[in-house]
């Protein structure tokens, strides 16, 4: 049986000129356009003279609406996967319906575009080699610091979404786990009319968003650098020190710091100067 293809299609993140050409030759040859939310996705559907017949699907769809459409595309049905904007499953819908496709020997080819997430890393001026995305951060106050205390040690540069309502709760947090020193950047409504980046430390970040309450408004791409090798360094060494404190015990100073640094990968011989600057001892 010859089955049909579920093509997962990029759409704009906020300009709708930037719809790739062959992302409206396969909205309008599909049988079909599974979209996150219908009415939402008519009115780029009417800008680009595509009138492919629309139905819902979004992570709250039921089982039954699935099966609808893996069973459309069984008996041959192109499918093409929307969401409200950017690249369906980069934090939007669509990841049940693919792994069951796949499952079921369907065809899912993407047909790539636009990203908030790497129209935000092409422009941040920071670390892009190596990042971890993290999505949107837990709304409660508690759950957020512990989620963010989860990148203290992080080098990678991080990238959170977040909503004008928790901006400015979660620049703050992030000033009280990574320090106000941090560079961060944020961009707000990427590629739509009233567009703006701020590129800064978190504390003066902080203040740029408090400063304007109309750069509190819209939608909000954060990438965090990542903690330097000092930094890291520093952390290695706190917890060596508190572990030769342990170990020392039961064993000579010398041996202990030896110990500690192969455990923690704390540089040796700056953790034995610590532990003479905190204890004064020259030796056992």
């Amino acid at each position: 049986m010859i089955t049909g293809t579920l093509y997962i299609v990029a759409t704009p993140i906020g300009n709708l000129e930037d719809i790739t050409q062959r992302a409206i030759s396969v909205l309008q040859s599909v049988d079909l356009i599974a979209a996150e939310d219908t009415r939402h996705s008519k009115v780029l559907l009417q800008r680009i003279q595509v009138s492919t017949p629309l139905v819902s699907y979004h992570d709250f769809s039921s089982d039954t609406a699935i099966n609808k459409l893996l069973t459309e595309l069984e008996h041959g049905s192109n499918v093409a996967l929307i969401s409200d904007a950017g690249t369906p499953l980069i934090s939007d819908p669509g990841y049940r319906l693919v792994k069951l496709a796949r499952e079921r020997g369907i065809g899912v080819l993407p047909i790539p575009g636009a990203s908030a997430l790497t129209a935000a890393l092409s422009v941040a001026g920071l670390a892009t080699d190596r990042f971890v995305f993290e999505g949107f951060l837990p709304s409660k106050a508690a759950a957020r610091l512990a989620r963010l205390r989860e990148f203290q040690l992080e080098t990678r540069s991080v990238i959170f979404y977040e909503s004008t309502h928790r901006i400015v709760e979660s620049i703050a947090a992030m000033c009280e786990v990574f320090g106000p020193s941090r560079r961060v950047f944020i961009g707000r409504e990427l590629t739509k009319k009233f567009e703006s980046h701020c590129n800064a430390s978190l504390a003066d970040s902080l203040q740029w968003l408090q400063a304007d309450s109309n750069q509190q408004k819209g939608e909000f791409v954060i990438v965090l650098d990542g903690c330097d090798a000092e930094q890291l360094q520093q952390h290695h060494e706190t917890r060596a020190l508190e572990l030769v404190q342990r170990l020392r015990r039961d064993m000579p100073m010398k041996s202990a710091v030896t110990l500690a640094s192969e455990l923690t990968g704390a540089k040796k011989n700056a953790l034995y100067q610590r532990v003479l600057a905190a204890d004064g001892e020259g030796g056992d």
